[in-house]
């Protein structure tokens, strides 16, 4: 039988009755296929005799600053890389030369002790060696970590190199708000383009390489905190050939001295500016502008930030003037405004127990978390000599005289030790230079700790306060039961002292799972 094609019958190279030629791997002897485009080489030795990663270096070198723990880039950028992280591993692939040429399959770390300053990385690479033919190698290139300085971090270590600087002041005698301010700026990383942070006297100044970043800086205090800011700018160089000129930019911010807990004699046009308000008001919070409080009424009333520099006042006084006193007596009223509740209270001053029977009656906004015997700080008015003007007027007038109490409740008042050690929680803090004082350094250091002593009080007490900062779970520290009697005692003293003491839920806390660049506040 015969069949008509209707085309050419395609060449295969071998004629169909011809036999295929057998010939022996000229290495191992291996009968191979004598067409095939190896050549007199097997498969087997193909791949021992082929190096398809010959032109790929097995050693390189990658540059980190053990400042930031930033990666260099090639030329001149820097990235922020995780260990064992992809982005370090595209890093290091792209440190190797001549790997463009072949076709990369899989690439992964090799487990190196982490103090040795070695990387190790594991590639496996494809090339087609022969026609048809395709070859895959694996291999291992280490790197060694060299350490190098960024800019930003240069910069940091000179005081020539930064280019706007941002001061923030605020004249109180404490630095609670300062301690606020920055846990919002660790909260929202709002201080990640500062090259220094200098604590001063009264506040902080933040150095930048950038303009812009600075000015940054300043739109989001000004949008936390009420503020007012000063620009100024300083001429560095000028080239007279090229018009070019450098210049340093200086930020002067200045927060209101005022601050939650504060004791505020209103002047009296501006309180009946405000809804006809009490003039003589506690401040209850403080955002982008100032919260007062009228203990008498629970009117409260908002100083916007504008309207505090058009006419700014100060406080009559602070937290650091408080007195302790004893509920001896209390009522409750039946108004409240969803969070204060105003009660009627007898007190007596803690220091006046066991000596004299001087009671004070006053109206207060702690209704619903003060009882008969509980502990209450507030300010004693009674027989104190305030140099306030604003207070000078309410006493000369006849509308408001009347209605100046003897003492204003502030907050509830839990006994406790000086300072806490039994703490489930804590903060981060920022690193940042102190200011070179020889002589008052101890005190300083002493002050600080209680200021921030009474901040981590507040943040205990205030659910409001806790809302907007980032509280980490502390770490876990050895049992000083284990170390013997009096450690252990030492513990159960701390826990009975402060069963009346708020604590706060684990449900709160965040686990800290990036702990560079930040100190422990605990």
């Amino acid at each position: 039988m015969s069949m008509d094609l209707d085309g050419p019958v395609p060449f295969s190279g071998i004629e169909q009755d011809q036999p295929v030629a057998t010939i022996l791997c000229c290495n191992c002897g291996a009968p191979i296929d004598g067409t095939s485009a190896t050549g007199a080489l097997c498969p087997d030795c193909v791949k021992l005799t082929v190096d398809v990663s010959a032109g790929i270096p097995r050693e390189g070198v990658l540059h980190t600053c053990k400042d930031c723990e930033r990666w260099l880039q090639p030329p001149s950028s820097w990235i922020t890389a995780l260990p064992e992280s992809k982005e370090l591993l595209a890093l290091c692939l792209r440190k190797l030369r001549g790997l463009n040429k072949v076709r990369v399959i899989d690439a992964g770390f090799i487990w190196t002790e982490p103090h040795s300053r070695r990387i190790k990385v594991k590639v496996t690479v494809q090339q087609e060696a022969f026609t048809n033919t395709i070859v895959q190698q694996t291999f291992e290139v280490e790197y060694v970590v060299a350490t190098q300085q960024c800019p930003e971090c240069l910069k940091s270590f000179s005081p020539h190199y930064w280019v706007a600087s941002l001061q923030v002041r605020q004249k109180v005698p404490h630095k609670r708000t300062f301690l606020h301010l920055e846990q919002i700026l660790l909260k929202h990383q709002a201080h990640r383009d500062c090259i220094n942070i200098k604590e001063v006297k009264d506040g902080l100044d933040f150095y930048f390489a950038q303009r812009n970043h600075c000015e940054k800086m300043v739109e989001f205090l000004q949008s936390v905190a009420p503020t007012k800011t000063k620009k100024s700018q300083q001429l560095i160089s000028h080239d007279e050939h090229t018009m070019n000129k450098t210049f340093k930019f200086t930020f002067s911010m200045e927060l209101i001295p005022i601050c939650k807990d504060d004791l505020v004699a209103l002047p009296i046009k501006l309180a009946k500016s405000l809804g006809n308000i009490a003039p003589l008001t506690l401040c209850y919070r403080v955002g982008t502008s100032v919260n007062l409080l009228d203990p008498n009424t629970l009117q409260t009333a908002d100083v916007p930030s504008a309207i505090y520099w058009r006419s700014p006042f100060k406080n009559l006084a602070d937290v650091t003037e408080l007195t302790e006193f004893i509920v001896m007596d209390i009522e409750p009223v039946g108004r409240n405004n969803g969070r204060f509740h105003l009660a009627e209270a007898t007190v007596a001053r803690a220091s006046d127990m066991g000596s004299n029977d001087t009671t004070y009656f006053c109206r207060t906004h702690l209704g619903g978390v003060l009882h008969v015997g509980d502990s209450v700080l507030g300010y004693h008015l009674t027989g104190t000599v305030f140099n306030d003007p604003n207070f000078d007027a309410i006493e000369a007038s006849s509308q408001y005289s009347s209605t100046i109490p003897d003492v204003v409740l502030v907050k509830k008042y839990y006994p406790r030790k000086k300072k806490s050690k039994s703490r489930n929680w804590r903060l981060k803090r920022m690193n940042r230079e102190q200011e070179d004082d020889e002589g008052g350094r101890k005190q300083d250091q002493e002050r600080q700790e209680a200021d921030f002593e009474m901040f981590l009080r507040d943040v205990e007490e205030d659910q409001e306060l806790r809302n907007t900062l980032a509280l980490y779970k502390a770490r876990n520290k050895p049992d000083n039961r284990m170390q013997g009697v009096e450690g252990g005692d030492a513990m159960e003293e701390d826990s009975e002292s402060d069963d009346e003491a708020p604590k706060i839920n684990m449900d709160e806390l965040l686990d800290d799972f990036d702990e560079l660049n930040m100190e422990d506040g605990e």
